[in-house]
């Protein structure tokens, strides 16, 4: 995965807009990946799902509490990829209180489809999901990347959660700055 380009696909997003009337005050936006990407270093993170045990408990509030680490490493933004609607991706960052991290809807799987994480949940009854990975991008192009072991459509895992933490990626960022200061 290391030097490949990030796919560009138009992620479906709801974003706040007081001029719309009710109690529901959004409108849709197409975002593209190649916007979210170009020219920037971003660090990503994609789950299995919105509202699921580890991605509720674990994964999503470790990113946001190490955001500013990141960020002290020259990382712009952190994005959570997840193969759900922007609905319920809005809903699950406000039920987690995520004020850094942001929540990219990739309803359709796309994204996930292109980036070859796209797996299927359906002994769970959650149908197309995304296998859990994190990776460093560097203008559009992944840097860095971490996948969890055994890839599969069947269920045969514990849902690992060991490669794809932020403290992995902190690492790498920091052996990368160590190597730089070295060469």
């Amino acid at each position: 995965m290391i030097g490949r380009n990030i796919p560009e696909v138009t992620l479906k997003t709801r974003v706040r807009d007081e001029s719309v009337d009710g109690e529901n005050p959004f409108r849709w936006e197409d975002v593209n990946t190649k916007d979210l990407f170009s020219g920037k270093r971003i660090a990503v993170f994609s789950l299995p799902g919105a509202f699921t045990p580890t991605c509720s408990n674990e994964q999503c509030p470790a990113y946001e509490r190490l955001y500013e680490e990141f960020q002290a490493r020259g990382v712009e933004e952190v994005y959570c990829i997840s193969v759900n609607d922007a609905f319920v991706m809005y809903q699950w960052g406000k039920s987690l209180g995520l004020e850094k991290v942001k929540l990219l809807p990739d309803g359709s799987g796309d994204f996930t489809r292109r980036m070859g994480m796209l797996i299927k949940k359906n002994h769970l009854g959650f149908g197309d999901r995304s296998w859990r990975y994190s990776m460093i991008a560097d203008d559009g192009v992944v840097s860095a990347w971490f996948e969890e072991p055994g890839i599969n459509d069947d269920g045969v895992d514990n849902d690992p959660y060991v490669e794809s933490t932020p403290e992995k990626l902190l690492e790498w960022l920091d052996s990368e700055e160590a190597s730089r200061k070295a060469a």
